[in-house]
């Protein structure tokens, strides 16, 4: 539901009623995983989507009838029902003010990067409890939970995860719209002012500080965890090797990478070996950054790392996907309770 937050709550200002479909079990193979949203406005248009594929169509129609007819109800599409995907169950809503008068605050948490959690009743015995909602800003997984008597689904927002770029140029501007398109919050951190500039860096924080300096604050203020990840583009020994001594001392950090030559890195090398760190503590620095994809300019530069970064934060390979077999993504498994 995030990437259509804003569409949502134009149709709930508007006082029209729309269509939502939610995505909330995956069997099998599928391309989104469970929490993806569609929404069909009262024009017919369509925004987000739940399969990325053969059933789109059959989940509009879906959608679009529960808009019109005020029935919510769970639907199952799958290759049996010749659509082309792994099996997924959605739930139809219709979605307005009064339908889900709560939603504007739910937004406002999104957008502020706070934590929502919503929990949507998708089965009951009873018809009439089917569709109600309750937000809470407790932490829960995003899933389908089963009761005795009730299917609820439960989607919860988290924060998403942090990405630290330390010094101000080109590269740090790809980068920064890269990992943007893959959810993350970006910080641009740069001690020189006239190159930190936030109208550079349009969506992300920019902080003109030294950079070792910066990180030793967020990690006391218990900003910094797994999910946080670095990436060194200043190509300047006296903002990186102070950065890189207390990052590589944090005992929780996703994602460590500096950008630079073999040379450059093998100087970067000796610097740190010569502060006391040894071959084990330095393999979790991913330098020379990104992974090899023949890029040269800032924005395939970017890819590069951001395809690195990504293969990091999913535990996986970065292989080809033409020479592995089995499914490409993995299940989602709904968790009874």
């Amino acid at each position: 539901m995030r990437d259509i937050v804003d569409d949502l709550l134009r149709v709930w200002h508007s006082g029209r009623i729309a269509g939502l479909a939610t995505l909330v079990r995956t069997m099998g193979s599928t391309p989104l995983p469970i929490g993806s949203a569609m929404m069909v406005d009262a024009e017919g248009r369509a925004f987000g989507s739940v399969s990325a594929g053969g059933a789109e169509a059959a989940v509009y129609d879906a959608a679009a009838a529960s808009a019109q007819t005020g029935r919510r109800a769970m639907h199952r599409f799958g290759p049996d029902t010749g659509q082309g995907v792994g099996t997924i169950d959605v739930f139809t809503e219709p979605f307005s003010r009064s339908t889900f008068p709560e939603f504007p605050a739910v937004a406002a948490d999104i957008k502020q990067q706070r934590q929502v959690t919503v929990f949507t009743v998708v089965w009951n015995s009873d018809p009439d409890v089917i569709g109600q909602h309750l937000v809470t800003d407790r932490k829960h997984g995003t899933e389908l939970v089963s009761l005795p008597d009730s299917d609820i689904f439960v989607s919860s927002f988290v924060r998403p995860p942090r990405l630290i770029i330390v010094g101000a140029n080109a590269f740090a501007s790809a980068l920064a719209i890269q990992a943007r398109l893959i959810d993350y919050r970006v910080t641009v951190c740069d001690a020189r002012p006239s190159f930190a500039s936030p109208e550079a860096y349009p969506g992300c924080e920019v902080v003109a500080d030294w950079p070792h300096r910066y990180l030793n604050v967020q990690s006391s203020a218990g900003e910094i965890d797994r999910s946080t990840a670095i990436v060194v583009l200043s190509h300047d020994a006296q903002f990186e090797i102070p950065l890189l001594t207390v990052a590589l001392r944090l005992p929780e950090l996703g994602y460590l990478a500096a950008l630079g030559s073999r040379v450059t890195h093998s100087r970067r090398l000796e610097a740190l070996q010569a502060g006391g760190f040894d071959d084990a503590t330095l393999s979790r620095l991913h330098a020379p950054a990104g992974l090899d994809l023949g890029g040269r300019t800032p924005a395939e530069t970017a890819l590069a790392i951001t395809a690195e970064l990504l293969a990091a934060r999913t535990s996986t390979s970065a292989e080809p996907l033409s020479s592995r077999t089995g499914p490409i993504h993995p299940a989602s498994v709904p968790v009874a309770r």
